[in-house]
């Protein structure tokens, strides 16, 4: 039998590894944004949103988390902004990015938003189907 006739064993979910330069600064953060935390230790945490998960580490590589982004799709997009904004995110946190929502030439509307690491969270609102 060949391996793309053999059935699959199956997913349950896949998990990034975020960085962070300052590890309290970038775990309020997403407290604050809406993840709650389901575990620490000395060099990590999870992080769950509606049963979706992160891993926090204590770690930082500059380059790295510069160059690391992160999806977040959600229901609307619009009230994620006015959220971001009610809680003073940019101005709290320093943050280098906090973009309003904006429908993009590949159609989909976009925030953009960078966590204190500098890590770009592209905040998606999803396709309605139909």
């Amino acid at each position: 039998m060949t391996a793309s006739a053999m059935s699959r064993p199956r997913v349950n979910a896949i998990t990034a590894f975020v960085p962070a330069w300052d590890f309290a600064r970038s775990r309020s953060f997403y407290l604050e944004l809406g993840f709650e935390q389901t575990w620490e230790d000395d060099s990590a945490c999870g992080l769950r949103i509606d049963g979706h998960g992160i891993v926090l580490q204590n770690f930082h590589v500059k380059e790295h988390a510069e160059n690391f982004m992160m999806q977040l799709i959600v229901e609307d997009v619009n009230a994620w902004w006015e959220r971001i904004q009610a809680l003073g995110l940019k101005d709290r946190y320093q943050l280098g990015m906090a973009e309003p929502p904006k429908v993009q030439p590949w159609g989909l509307t976009v925030l953009y938003l960078t966590d204190p690491t500098g890590v770009l969270w592209h905040i998606v609102e999803a396709k309605k189907d139909g």
